[in-house]
């Protein structure tokens, strides 16, 4: 029982063919969907992971969370009323549109909309990426995570823990507050960080290959302003990654390596390190502010700290995952 992954998510913009671009150039995703006022694009088996549509409206439209059986949506629709959240059944209509069997949808306190969806429908057709990649690490870990700012941790923590069931895997509350919760062995398919704004700060895909991160990181510094964090590699969950800015403004970080944890004898913990062990030069922040994330990386440096060895190898990779 409970939510089991990040299936998918919806994105408002009005600069639709630069999100196609953008998420089939640089990211590698396949276009499936050019008609009208959306764009959707798949990762993986599944018909689709990313919506773009050109509707008013704050940036994130929806994030879709995968449960592990259809009377979980009633069991979490109970759960969510006795709570004071309403909750609206999925038209046929609406499932139809996200490619799922059954749906239920409502809004966190931030005014997100979150949907829970039973049954993905899964393409006749391979996958085909947008540009050559090895693919992504999706599966049982779902699409990858999504990140969101709030002013307050305080008004989201008891809404995702309580209510939806996430698990912290860890927090910082330097230089603010950081929350990453897992709802499978993905070290945290979502983020909450209180930097004093609202929205979206950004969603990760994950690669099968470095080589993937390397090549997308050449082909997003060919392009003015495109890089916001540049190549490195984060504290927590040991992914190698960059951070490229959308088209609307928020990050989608690129990565690979991503930690996987036991879930049953994982024990959330405080961290105090900083958010990476190197590079990640946040290019995208005002000067002061990108300096002092530096020193916290050379400290990182000058005490030796680094995440343990990984092996670039599949056949490893996969006994890693199990």
């Amino acid at each position: 029982m409970g939510i089991v992954a990040l299936g998918y998510l919806g994105i408002r913009s009005d600069q639709l063919d630069n999100w196609s671009d953008f998420a089939s150039g640089l990211l590698g995703m396949q276009q499936v969907d050019r008609g009208g006022q959306v764009r959707a694009f798949r990762m993986d088996d599944r018909k689709q992971r990313l919506v773009v549509t050109n509707e008013p409206g704050d940036t994130i439209a929806f994030m879709g969370w995968e449960v592990a059986a259809k009377s979980d949506l009633d069991w979490f629709a109970n759960r969510l009323e006795t709570n004071g959240v309403r909750v609206t059944h999925g038209s046929r209509s609406l499932a139809d549109k996200r490619f799922v069997t059954d749906l239920i949808y409502f809004h966190d306190p931030l005014g997100n909309r979150v949907e829970l969806f039973w049954g993905p429908m899964v393409a006749d057709e391979p996958f085909t990426p947008g540009r050559p990649i090895s693919g992504f690490n999706t599966g049982p870990l779902g699409m990858g995570h999504a990140v969101l700012q709030a002013k307050s941790i305080d008004t989201v923590l008891p809404f995702y823990c309580e209510l939806l069931g996430f698990n912290v895997s860890d927090y910082a509350l330097k230089p603010f507050p950081m929350y990453f919760f897992h709802v499978n062995g993905r070290h945290h398919s979502f983020a909450v960080v209180a930097t004093g704004g609202i929205g979206f700060h950004h969603f990760m895909v994950e690669f099968n290959h470095l080589d993937d991160v390397g090549q997308g990181f050449d082909i997003a510094q060919l392009e003015e302003g495109r890089v916001a964090y540049t190549l490195g590699r984060h504290t927590n969950d040991y992914m190698t990654s960059f951070y490229a800015n959308s088209p609307s403004g928020f990050f989608v970080e690129n990565g690979w390596g991503g930690r996987v944890i036991d879930t049953e004898t994982w024990e959330p913990h405080e961290t105090f390190i900083g958010p990476s062990f190197w590079g990640h030069d946040r290019v995208c922040l005002p000067d002061a502010q990108r300096e002092a994330m530096r020193k916290m990386s050379a400290k990182l440096a000058s005490e030796g700290k680094r995440a343990p060895h990984v092996v670039d190898c599949p056949w490893l990779y996969s006994q890693i995952a199990k």
